[in-house]
């Protein structure tokens, strides 16, 4: 059974609009709907969007300090993604050299005051958040930290189809982000003008997951290179939740903070 290439994909159905589908287990190389299937299975069941800190978030539950712990700790996510997306493009051929080098533009920019890291600085500086304090990271908590830093052997060690397909959590971003963006805005005013980041991640993320997709269908041959792309999509999702695990123990419930990490002013 052979691949749609990659060019013949834009005739077909959208990567983003597929229902969650199980696949019976076998030995037979996935169609693309049945990839997307399953990969759109992973999402509904591991994607963060149904972590309890984010459904906090989006109805509007979470205090002013517990909305700077996230900002101040998510950051070094963001700063770690064009680190990542270095150590990815350094493994390609050139050609893949040069598709993949705008995720790194689009997060470092192209001098002061551009690019999607200083765009979530300028969200960090809305929360209340000092911008210096921010850019330390001296006070993330441990557990982002460890989730954070497992992204790399994920992208440097291991088959590099494993590399490219870590990043397939952006066949579902785009719906995260336009509801994130919807909710800060309704139960978070102050937060209107910060959303940067965000409004070019709605465009960014889904050129990024054409590409990321299509290369990985085009170049898994087998079905167990079928099946390392979906255990690195489940890996990454896990490090994102692993993330909000961290900030939700701390912050919400129960309440614990671990030896210096921020404390914030508890007011709405």
């Amino acid at each position: 059974m052979g691949h749609t290439s990659m060019k013949d994909t834009t005739l077909e159905r959208s990567i983003f609009d597929h229902e969650p589908a199980q696949v019976a287990d076998s030995s037979k190389l996935l169609t693309r709907e049945q990839m997307l299937g399953k990969l759109h299975a992973i999402g509904a069941e591991r994607y963060h969007h149904r972590h309890p800190f984010h459904l906090l978030m989006h109805e509007g539950k979470l205090t002013r300090g517990q909305i700077q712990a996230w900002a101040l700790n998510r950051y070094y996510y963001q700063q770690m993604i064009p680190i990542k997306d270095a150590i990815i493009m350094s493994r390609g051929d050139a050609e893949f050299r040069r598709a993949w080098i705008k995720r790194i533009v689009d997060h470092d920019g192209t001098g002061p005051g551009t690019g999607g890291i200083d765009a979530w600085l300028l969200l960090a500086e809305t929360c209340g958040l000092d911008r210096a304090l921010v850019e330390s990271c001296k006070h993330i908590l441990p557990g982002t930290r460890f989730a954070v830093d497992s992204y790399l052997p994920l992208v440097s060690d291991g088959p590099f189809l494993q590399a490219v397909a870590s990043s397939l959590t952006e066949l579902f971003s785009g719906k995260l982000i336009a509801l994130r963006m919807d909710r800060l805005t309704q139960h978070y005013p102050g937060l209107s003008q910060g959303l940067k980041y965000f409004k070019a991640r709605l465009t960014q993320s889904r050129e990024d997951a054409e590409f990321a997709f299509g290369y990985v269908f085009a170049h898994a041959k087998t079905r167990a290179e079928q099946e390392l792309i979906a255990s690195a999509l489940r890996r990454k999702c896990d490090m994102l939740w692993a993330q909000l695990d961290a900030l939700h123990h701390a912050y919400v419930d129960p309440g614990h903070l671990p030896p210096g990490a921020m404390r914030f002013d508890e007011a709405k």
